[in-house]
């Protein structure tokens, strides 16, 4: 899942975005509101971390321009503003958390798994197809409930599939999901980050698994019905 951390500190961000990608996201980040939007009007994004106190402009009109247009991508307000009206009123112009500086990044980490599993999104905690299932707050994965050990890139193509429910998956879509702007990505990496999750699957008995669906993508299927 790829997200967008807007913040302005290089120390902060380089931190928040090195614990995300730890934890399988991919991260963009945007150190003033222009560059930030700039990402949102090219990029779909998971989540938003929003710092209010930004260089160029406030963080909250950009917060107001996104619910005003129907972007209800969910946004996290990470800011020093601790005051209470502030904070009352930020939620109410529709951010769906607020955190104040300074946090835990292991509190962070839970908020945005939290967001991230509200019923509006279609997340669920455990996502299951086949004898394969995905457990989206602890990022682990389990093959007849035995636990499976999937690099990064497998783990993200794969959740990335889980959630589409058997719809095919562009392969522009898996760039998004799991590249941030700064990373250098091959020509085939998807192709070949597909390659080794079938190759995983099969190994583990896996009862599902990823076919090519031509001018769509990708999607995962069982093998019954890829044979």
């Amino acid at each position: 899942m790829r997200l967008l951390v807007v913040e302005d500190n290089p120390k902060l961000a380089g931190l928040i975005k090195k614990l995300l990608c730890e934890h399988a996201f991919a991260v963009d980040v945007a150190p003033t509101i222009a560059g930030a939007q700039a990402a949102l009007d090219t990029t779909a994004y998971a989540a938003i971390l929003l710092d209010l106190s930004m260089p160029d402009s406030d963080g909250g009109r950009l917060l107001h321009a996104l619910r005003k247009a129907g972007n209800s991508t969910p946004v996290i307000v990470a800011t020093a503003r601790g005051d209470l009206d502030e904070r009352i009123r930020t939620l109410n112009e529709g951010a769906d958390d607020y955190l104040v500086k300074p946090f835990s990044l292991e509190e962070l980490l839970a908020r945005i798994n939290a967001v991230l599993r509200r019923p509006q999104l279609a997340i669920g905690t455990i996502l299951r197809a086949g004898n394969v299932a995905v457990d989206t707050a602890a990022l682990t994965v389990a093959i007849d409930a035995k636990p499976v050990d999937l690099p990064r890139r497998e783990f993200g193509v794969l959740l990335a599939l889980m959630r589409q429910q058997g719809r095919p998956v562009s392969r522009d879509k898996l760039l998004d999901a799991l590249y941030s702007f700064d990373a250098e990505v091959t020509p085939n990496a998807i192709e070949a980050a597909v390659s080794r999750l079938r190759r995983r699957l099969d190994a583990h008995d896996g009862s599902v698994t990823v076919i090519a669906m031509r001018g769509l993508g990708y999607v995962l299927t069982d093998h019954a019905k890829a044979a």
